[in-house]
Parts: structure tokens; sequence; C-alpha cells
């Protein structure tokens, strides 16, 4: 069921190339389903293939957010961060909604993975112009917080009047990020989960990677997806929010 009018559904999850945890089999068929179950207007991704040379059949030959979008999400972008010999892969964000402008914001840290920003302005309505950023930061400390001063400034950037979501994984499991990203936005899981959900790994999740953050938008629900069949679908389970103008 998707979001009713005035309100959107989201939902962010880093699909691990779409294999279940410990690379154990490609899940990508079982994951599109999963995906399609929650009813999300809007869906933030993280390690998504865009090419990939070792694809073991037709549908991880495509680009994994073309597999995970069809039919149901009709617009889509894609930031390539990592590439490597067998392809690469980034960040991907799936509309209903027409996405009217995109850009990848290259926050790399040096003698680390590449990392990127995925921004997005989604046309929910004629009047509500919906901005969006994709999320995955580094491994160190040191990194995440160079990172999450550049996503504020790109939000700083951005028109006060017109709302913003930021979603992904933060990598962030000692929470130290969250003094300088509640400066700029509301946690959607302040008051659930301890302010706290725990999303990796899957099958025992015990850190907090993955967050959602909102400015400008009235939050309804949140939760971490924790049932079957999500936690043999990735390392890491998929938040969903619901949030209202």
């Amino acid at each position: 069921m998707q979001g009713s009018a005035g309100t959107l559904r989201l939902l962010t999850l880093n699909m691990h190339k779409g294999r279940a945890a410990w690379n154990r089999r490609h899940v990508l068929a079982e994951l599109r389903e999963a995906v399609r179950s929650t009813g999300a207007d809007i869906v933030c991704l993280q390690e998504v293939i865009g090419e990939s040379a070792a694809a073991s059949g037709p549908a991880e030959a495509r680009p994994h957010y073309e597999y995970l979008a069809d039919e149901l999400w009709p617009q889509y972008a894609y930031g390539r961060n990592a590439v490597h010999p067998a392809g690469h892969h980034g960040n991907a964000l799936l509309s209903r909604w027409p996405i009217v402008q995109w850009q990848n914001h290259d926050v790399s840290q040096p003698d680390s993975e590449p990392r990127g920003l995925l921004h997005c302005t989604v046309a929910v309505e004629a009047d509500w112009p919906l901005h969006v950023v994709c999320v995955h930061l580094g491994l160190r400390e040191a990194h995440r917080r160079a990172q999450a001063r550049r996503l504020l400034e790109l939000s700083a950037a951005l028109p006060a009047s017109e709302p913003l979501l930021v979603a992904g994984d933060f990598n962030d499991w000692r929470r130290r990020l969250d003094p300088i990203l509640c400066t700029g936005f509301e946690s959607a899981f302040a008051g659930v989960c301890d302010g706290c959900p725990r999303t990796f790994p899957a099958r025992l999740p015990l850190l907090p990677l993955d967050r959602v953050y909102l400015r400008g938008l009235r939050l309804q629900s949140a939760c971490v997806l924790s049932a079957r069949p999500w936690p043999h679908l990735s390392d890491h389970l998929p938040l969903l929010i619901e949030a209202a103008r």
C-alpha cells in the first residue's frame, strides 16, 4: 500500500550488491518482491551494482537498480562511486514520482573507498518539490565526520521551504555523528527504537548503521523491518518511514 495523499513512504537499504548475508547466493528476485511489498514511494539503496562482468544470470547482468525498479518505480537515478575491474557500484534512488534533477556529490576521502551523496529532487506534486539524499559514508570515523559536514553544507544550500529526507548507511556504530547531523535535521527514529535503530548484522542486529533524517516534514511512523524475509536478503535490515507535509 502506497502512502496516502499528502504522505510518502521511504525505504532505505544497503542491499549488499544483491547477495544474501555472507555472500552465499544472489537474491535479487526475492529482494525485488520484498521491496515491492512495503509500498514505498521512494527507495534509497546502497551498494547497488551498476555493471558487473561476473553476473551469474540475466537478472544480475542488468544494472540492479533497473531490475528492482522495473514496472513499479518508473523513475530512478544512480550515482557511481566505486569502480573495479569487474564493473562498478554505488547508490541508487527509485521513485514513484518524477525525478526532475539529480547529482552525485563526490565525498571520497584520501586512501579510502570512494563515497558519494546522491541528491535527487523529486516532484511529488506540482507544488511539492522534495529533496532526497541517499548516503553511504566511510568506515573511518574521521572520514565520516568530514562527509557529514559536506552533507550539512549540501542541505544548507537547498531552499529552506522545500522538505528534505536523508537516508542510508552512515556506518556510525558509535553514534558519534549525532551531534553534527542533528544540528541540521531531525532523526526519524528519535522517539522509537531508543533513537537507535539496530540494523547490522541483519540476522542478529547489534549495530545502528542505517539512519533516516528529515527536515520540513512531519513524521508519521518509523520502523526497522526485521521479520522474514529481510534477514535473509542482505547483511543489513531496511528502515521504513512514513512522513507528511
